[in-house]
């Protein structure tokens, strides 16, 4: 497949050499000659790959792990909510394969950037995948090629971190080579707004990288919203995510006090909600999970230190969002102690480890730290969670641990069990029906009839 594509590329590309480079990319991606290259093949990278394939462009996804390399060449998908028929079927149509070979960046057109943005253990910015992945395709770059960097970061990554390491030789871009930064909007498992409906705002260096990307993405989006900068969009994707983490940390808070209150804040919530204006609705929960929110907006606030800007809203919103895996701990081991027993040597079973319900996505779970301070505290932590049958290997955390079978045995046989993520598959009656007692930190258990003691909200 190699040496096709590389043909290909060079025929297509040799029709109309006399033209200016951004109108043979143009032409290419008009025509659906462009070869598409993916780096990242995670919960970004592979869907956006997909949706590249099923608009009839031929893709190149690029991942340093071998063994999800092996898994897409043989046709499995490795996301729950990505079956592998669509890998499968796309694979045999030539349209997508998967490599670890980096140097075959040379062949592909235009490259999307789709690598993770973590912090680092004092809550800053680790660009080491950025910084890694622009060096290689550095190495790689030649004249007619478009490069956008779609993972979540501060304002200036684009032009002050990834464009010098791609200029380093000597093209020009916007002349030679193109380059702009659009923030991904994924939401896996999000039935109602799938990849194509959720517009794509774009922001390119120069006039020329801009409409090269957003006549890119205008293939399988819906809507391009274009900006005026990368420093623009990559702030459109920080407030949208901030926006959302404040709101989380203010709900939380009021969770707490309506607690103490003796105030049922999900009540609370849904009476405010018949507002028609002026209001829009945010729940609590365990604390916050995933790739964006817990992340981003300490992006920002570290960047804002370089212009003498203390972020102290969203600093606040950070605090209270780390403190809510800690409060549930604290409504469990009060909880215990109402039946006279400490968490020390308690058996808790811990419903749901995924960040949000129905995907199989453990990024940044609060059922993560929630399990550790159970642990440090010496409970005996079981969990169960039909999407994630053993805890995978993750950056900060190595538990061997494997969901156990949800049978009224099991149930009985805990001291208490905690719902930390409300997957739609769960049969909460059945659950509250088995159990001596259960925390519920996502309201799931509404509506279910139990005695006061047995049901206790976190």
């Amino acid at each position: 497949m190699r040496s096709k594509n590389s043909t290909r590329n060079k025929s297509s590309r040799s029709v109309s050499r006399k033209a200016p480079v951004a109108q043979q990319l143009g032409t290419l991606i008009d025509s659906k000659r462009a070869l598409v290259g993916v780096i990242g093949m995670g919960y970004v990278g592979l869907p956006l790959a997909l949706e590249f394939c099923r608009s009839g462009f031929r893709v190149l996804g690029f991942d340093t792990d071998r063994a999800k390399v092996d898994s897409l060449n043989a046709g499995k998908s490795y996301i729950s909510h990505i079956p592998s028929e669509n890998v499968r079927s796309l694979s045999r149509a030539s349209l997508f394969s998967a490599t670890s070979d980096f140097n075959r960046l040379r062949e592909a057109d235009c490259i999307t950037i789709c690598v993770p943005t973590p912090l680092n253990e004092q809550k800053e910015p680790d660009l080491t995948y950025v910084a890694d992945t622009s060096a290689t395709i550095a190495q790689n770059l030649r004249k007619g090629q478009l490069i956008i960097l779609e993972s979540t970061t501060y304002p200036g990554t684009t032009e002050e971190l990834v464009l010098p390491v791609l200029s380093r030789n000597k093209l020009a871009v916007g002349r030679d080579f193109f380059v702009a930064f659009s923030p991904e909007r994924e939401d896996p498992g999000n039935r109602r707004y799938p990849i194509e409906k959720i517009p794509k705002v774009v922001g390119g260096v120069t006039a020329a990288c801009a409409d090269l990307a957003g006549k890119l993405y205008s293939k399988i989006f819906q809507r391009v919203v274009h900006v005026s900068s990368p420093r623009v969009a990559e702030m459109t994707k920080l407030l949208e995510n901030i926006f959302r983490c404040v709101n989380i940390a203010l709900v939380n808070e009021m969770k707490i006090l309506a607690e103490r209150m003796d105030i049922d804040i999900w009540e609370v919530i849904e009476a405010a909600s018949t507002k028609p204006f002026g209001f829009m609705p945010f729940y609590p929960g365990p604390g916050l999970g995933g790739h964006c929110i817990p992340i981003d907006p300490f992006y920002l606030s570290w960047k804002a230190r370089e212009y003498d800007f203390n972020t102290r809203f969203i600093e606040l919103a950070g605090e209270v969002n780390t403190s809510i895996p800690y409060h549930v701990v604290e409504r469990i081991g009060e909880a215990l102690n109402t039946r006279n027993k400490s968490i020390n040597g308690s058996r808790v079973l811990i419903l749901g480890v995924a960040y949000k319900p129905d995907v199989d996505d453990m990024r940044e779970s609060p059922a993560l730290k929630i399990i550790e301070l159970l642990m440090k505290r010496r409970a005996t932590v079981f969990y169960n969670d039909p999407h994630i049958p053993q805890f995978p290997k993750l950056r900060k955390h190595d538990l061997n641990l494997k969901s156990v079978a949800l049978t009224p045995k099991l149930l009985r046989s805990m001291d208490c069990v905690v719902i930390v993520t409300n997957h739609s598959g769960y049969d909460y009656e059945f659950i509250v029906k088995h159990s001596n007692m259960v925390i519920d930190t996502r309201n799931a258990t509404r509506g279910i009839k139990a005695e006061k003691s047995k049901i206790i909200r976190a």
